[in-house]
This record gives structure tokens, C-alpha cells and sequence, in this order.
């Protein structure tokens, strides 16, 4: 009797190579959202209202700075999400389709910006102190719900090592999950002071970037990683 010929298994080079085509796809996703973000920080812009009475011009323009504000805080927003979406990629060595889907919940937050960016702006150059409120609160959530992208992001990275580059752990986007935290929690809070004092929530929310420049490359590391002791057992 004959023996039938098995199937021959998956090579070492067919696994290299299929993971190779996922390679590929990072830089098209990385263009893909650079053109994104370019196209959102553009359109902050267009909030800005060049002054249309004559003879009041300096009092226009100055009567605009809480639009100034909220364009600052949303351009730098913008601008500290590329920096960290560039590193982000810097530490990826493929993508897969969730990872995709969690890129566009990102990029759709924030492409949605400008809209609550005119709204506070508008708010605190001709509505009320409730107006006001209104739109820091709208703000703040729209940020939140960026925040928790990110989130996700972090979190699926952190539980699929497969993607990553082969010069970081799952710890480094374990770790990154509490930058996230620390996002939503103080865009939240932002809002809360909001319904007590709305400049005061708005200067909250401006800062905010600040730390999000400051760390964009990780937050720094307060103890020493572990070593499993598989990794001490081949170190003797």
C-alpha cells in the first residue's frame, strides 16, 4: 500500500515572506494619515475672521483672542498627535486590519476638531458665560474621545507583539496606555471646571499639549524591565 505524499508544511521563507506583505502596507497607512492631518491642521485656520469695520480694526482683532486660544490649543493638539503618530510608527514593524480600523478611529476624532474648535470660539467671542460652558464641554468631550483612540491604539499593540519592531516590548505601549489615561481623565476635568469657570477649563485644556510634546517618545521608564528567566537561563 502506498503511502500518500503529505502536504508539505509552511517553510521558514513562506513565513517571512507573508510577514513581509504586511510590512508593506505601514507606509501607505503612515501617508495616508500624514495627508489627513495635514488637511485638519489646515482647516484650523479658517476660524479666524479677518476684522470687516472701519476704523475698530485693532478692536476686532483683539476682541478675537479667545479664537486665538482655541486655535493655538488645537493646532498644537494636531501638531503633538503627528509627532507622536510619527513615533508611534517608528516603533512598528507591520500592520494588520485591526490595527487599521484603530488608525481610522483615530484619524476620524481627529479630523472632527475644527467643528468644536469654531464652536468654542464662536461661544466665547459672542455668546454667554452658558455658551460658553456649552462649548468648552463640547470640546473637551470631542478631545476625550481622541484620547481614548489612542487608547485603543496602545492597547492593541501592547497585546499584539507580532507588529512590533524588533527594538520594543509590549511593555513600552503597556506603559503608553497611561498617557491615554491621563488624556481623557484631564480633558474630562477640563470640562467639570468648565461648568465653574470656562476661561479656567480652557486654560486647562490648552496646556494639556504640552505634555503630550513632552512625552511623545514614551513616558520614562520607573523601574528596570524584568527578565524572565528563560532570558537569565540563556545569559549563563
Amino acid at each position: 500500500m502506498s503511502k500518500v505524499p503529505s502536504s508539505p508544511s509552511a517553510s521558514p521563507a513562506a513565513d517571512r515572506d507573508a510577514h513581509a506583505e504586511v510590512l508593506a502596507e505601514s507606509g501607505r497607512v503612515e501617508a495616508f494619515s500624514d495627508g489627513v492631518l495635514a488637511i485638519v491642521i489646515t482647516l484650523l485656520v479658517l476660524d479666524l475672521r479677518a476684522p470687516t469695520t472701519r476704523g475698530v480694526m485693532l478692536q476686532q482683532l483683539l476682541h478675537q483672542w479667545p479664537a486665538y486660544v482655541a486655535y493655538l490649543a488645537s493646532f498644537a493638539y494636531v501638531g503633538v498627535i503627528w509627532v507622536n503618530h510619527h513615533q508611534l510608527f517608528t516603533r512598528i514593524a507591520g500592520v494588520d486590519t485591526g490595527l487599521l480600523w484603530r488608525n481610522l478611529a483615530l484619524l476620524l476624532t481627529t479630523s472632527v476638531l475644527p467643528f468644536p474648535t469654531a464652536v468654542l470660539g464662536s461661544a466665547f467671542q459672542h455668546g454667554s458665560q452658558r455658551d460658553q460652558t456649552v462649548g468648552l464641554v463640547f470640546y473637551a468631550l470631542v478631545s476625550a474621545a481622541m484620547a481614548a483612540t489612542w487608547l485603543a491604539l496602545f492597547h492593541y499593540l501592547a497585546t499584539n507583539e507580532r507588529l512590533l519592531a524588533s527594538n520594543t516590548t509590549v511593555a513600552f505601549f503597556a506603559r503608553e496606555r497611561r498617557r491615554a489615561l491621563i488624556g481623557i481623565a484631564t480633558y474630562l476635568i477640563a470640562g467639570l471646571v468648565a461648568l465653574w469657570e470656562p476661561v479656567a477649563g480652557l486654560i486647562v485644556a490648552a496646556t494639556l499639549p504640552v505634555f503630550y510634546g513632552a512625552t511623545s517618545e514614551g513616558l520614562p521608564r520607573t523601574r528596570p524591565a524584568r527578565t524572565s528567566p528563560r532570558t537569565q537561563a540563556s545569559r549563563v
